[in-house]
Formats: C-alpha cells, structure tokens, sequence
C-alpha cells in the first residue's frame, strides 16, 4: 500500500505543479464529544483539517488529493470493557508481561495526518481508468449498506465521509444506461487481492446493480494476544459475495434495496496457523482453554428501505436490516460477536433491526431531526435527535444526542454510554 502511494506522488504531484488550473478547497472541523459512562461524564474533543486538491492536466487527466490533519484531546483512551457486559468480560485475556500487567482493550485516540485520498483518473473514448486511493462507495442503503465491504456506517451519524481505498479501476459505459465496473486492489498475498466486477443500468425508471466481489477479510481473536506483533490474532480469510441492490421511485414514495449472499473461505494453513496460536496461548496461561473463535462461512445480508417528503417538507425515511451472521438472541452473544462489531469485522451484533428517522425545516437555516433505531431481535432500542444550522453562508453547526435504552447485554445498551456530538465545520 505505501509503495503505490509512494509511486502515485512521484507520478502525478508533477503534474498537479504544472497544471494552469488548481483548485484548493476543504473544511476546519472542530468537535466535542460529551457521553455519560455509569456515573462519570467524560469528553473528547479533536480538530480535524481537510484539504482538497484538484487539477486537469489535459482533458483526459483528473486529479485529486485530499489531506486529513486531526487532533484529539482529553479522554483519549477508552477502555472497551467498560463497555461490554458482564457475562462476556471474563473472557477477556489477562495479560502479564514480565511481571507488569498490560490492558490490551485500550483504545487510543492518537492525532493523524494522513492521505484520504489520492488518484489520478484517465478519460479514455470508451473507458475511465482510475489509479490510486479513491472513495468506493457501493449499495443503496442509508444506514447498513450489505454490499459494500469497504465501508462501515456509524448508526449516530450515517452520513458522514468515509475514507479512501488503494484500488485501480475500470469504468466502461455500454450502450443506453448501462455500464460496467471492474475493480482491483491489491494486498499482501496477491491470491487475497480485492476483486470487484459490477454491472449497473437502468430498467423500468429503476436502477440496478448486480456485483461480485472477493475482499481480503481478517476477524480477530481479541482473547488471544500476539506477543511479537503487540496486537491481537487475526484470522486471514476470503470473503465472496454475489449482491444486487436497486433504487426508484412508486407512486411518489422512494424505494431501495439490497441483497448479499456471502461466502467465507478460510484456507487450510490459515486455520492451522490458528489452532497453532490458540494452543500455544492457552498452554502458556493455563487453566481452562475456552471454545475456538467460531465463524459462520455462509450467510445472507439485506435491506429494504423507502423514504418520502410530505408538502409540508417534512422527510420521513425507514430501512430494515437482517444480517444472518449476527445472532438473534442477546444470550447468544459472545465476547469476539462485541469485539468483531468494535472493530467494525461485522456491520452488527444483532440480527433484525429498524431504523427510523424523521426531519423538518424549522427555517430557512435551521433543519431539525430524529433517527430511532430498533433491534427486533433483543429488544434494545436507541435515539438520536439532531439538529443542523448554517450559521453563516460557509459555516455549519450540528448538534447530535444519543440516548440507548436496552438493558445489560443487548446491542443497544444503556451502558454502551449516552451523550452527544456539537461539531462546526468551516469550509474554505
């Protein structure tokens, strides 16, 4: 991955220097997080740059570069077992390492800066070719998206930008609407590689997609820890999908959806190389050795979702979510379901879920708004009330809350914290 954004910035911040016409443009974002956990209130506050760069060398070339300089202060450091609910923390490991305890389920917020993006697109008569870290954005879904394997939405704030993916890819118009996608990213071991083939058009005011994909997809034992790399063990496998997603509109009422079939491949040295780890951690800790990490290899995701604005200006949104790999009983859950959700391996820990949401211009300026979200399967339950204001003509205030109400154990829990986001963003 570095090489080729070492090879991108040789090939094309030439090109950028000697273009007549560069665009530069982007945000400051500054934000506070405020969450009450059992009895503590903490807060987290960050400053968050992003610069854009953009340019055409020629009419066949496009350039892009995006920049991200972010800060973090105050509670940084969260424990995720503060978290979890009881009946799953003992199995969490504990750590001696020459005789000093190590907590391994401390999450840092450490400052970044880093490239989000950085590609160069090539227009050819019949096909754009597009090298380098790009947006990948697939599905039709608003909050879970079952056929996008590259990103994974926050339920608080489903909307927010996501982040760039090495890649190289194909886009080839055919005759009408339709057109055909091809994907490549490379990884490690190149029989791992991401593929993507996608065929979209339209067909009876509808549009549709139909892809195939194969994604590189680790899931982490966070019981065993590696002691050479400082991290937890991750399980390399292939993951294959066959998805369809479409999007249209009936009788004024919008109307999407998406389906993924997938498929987990875990390659035999792999599992050996696990069954390794696993014994060889146990044996050194002693006491009793717990259930092997257990992995569902094929399973079904999908959504269906329509949304409508009355005359009033009212929006109104709903979307249903089932993800068969996710356990439909909260007394099912286990200590890697949380962790493989935290550490975004899975879109969620339970099976069915609703959300709602629902907003109104108050004026001109102010829009405010409420999502609900629902699991069918364990009965938590969670809101998010929001409201936006364009203070000025270049600056935006957002205020979001999030108040769960399930009990110990479910995926919306009261202990999982309630709180909010005051965020500002300034663009330039």
């Amino acid at each position: 991955m570095r090489v080729l954004n070492f090879i991108l910035i040789v090939l094309i911040l030439p090109l950028a220097v000697l273009a007549q016409d560069i665009e530069i443009f982007g945000y400051f974002e500054p934000q506070l997080m405020v969450a009450k956990i059992k009895d503590d209130f903490v807060q987290m506050s960050s400053n968050k740059l992003r610069v854009d760069l953009k340019c055409q060398p020629g009419e066949q070339f496009t350039f892009g570069a995006n920049f991200d300089y972010i800060t973090y202060h105050g509670k940084t450091k969260w424990d995720i077992l503060e978290y979890l609910p009881e009946n799953v923390v003992n199995e969490a490991s504990q750590i001696n390492f020459l005789g000093y305890e190590i907590n391994p389920y401390l999450y840092p917020y450490e400052d970044r800066q880093f490239l989000d993006n950085a590609y160069l697109k090539i227009s050819f008569k019949r096909a754009d070719v597009t090298i380098g870290k790009q947006q990948i954005s697939l599905g039709t879904g608003y909050v879970w998206n079952p056929t996008d394997v590259f990103n994974k939405k926050e339920i608080i704030d489903p909307t927010y930008e996501q982040p760039g993916h090495n890649a190289f890819r194909l886009d080839v118009p055919i005759k009408g609407n339709w057109g055909f996608t091809a994907l490549y990213a490379p990884t490690d071991d190149w029989k791992y590689s991401d593929l993507l083939i996608k065929l979209q058009g339209n067909l009876l005011h509808f549009d549709f997609s139909i892809l195939g994909i194969q994604k590189n997809w680790n899931f982490t034992d966070a019981r065993i820890f590696d002691f050479i790399n400082m991290n937890f063990y991750q399980l390399n496998t292939k993951r294959h999908i066959l998805g369809v997603d479409f999007a249209g509109e009936i009788l004024g009422i919008g109307v999407w959806g998406e389906y993924a079939r997938n498929w987990i491949k875990i390659d035999n040295d792999i599992w050996n190389d696990y069954l390794t780890h696993f014994n060889q951690f146990y044996f050194q800790l002693g006491g009793e050795v717990p259930q092997l990490m257990s992995i569902k290899k094929d399973y079904q995701e999908w959504v269906l979702g329509f949304d409508y604005t009355f005359d009033f200006q009212t929006y109104v949104m709903c979307e249903f979510y089932r993800n068969t790999f996710a356990k439909a009983d909260e007394h099912q859950y286990d200590f890697n379901d949380w962790m493989h959700y935290f550490l975004a391996e899975t879109k969620t820990i339970t099976r069915d879920q609703l959300y709602l949401f629902i907003q109104h211009p108050l004026t001109d300026l102010i829009n405010i708004g409420c999502s609900g979200i629902y699991s069918m399967s364990d009965g938590s339950a969670g809101m998010v009330p929001m409201i936006t204001y364009n203070i000025f003509e270049n600056v935006d205030l957002t205020a979001i809350g999030n108040y769960f109400f399930g009990k110990q154990g479910t995926a919306y829990a009261e202990n999982l914290g309630n709180g909010g986001i005051l965020r500002a963003r300034v663009y330039f």
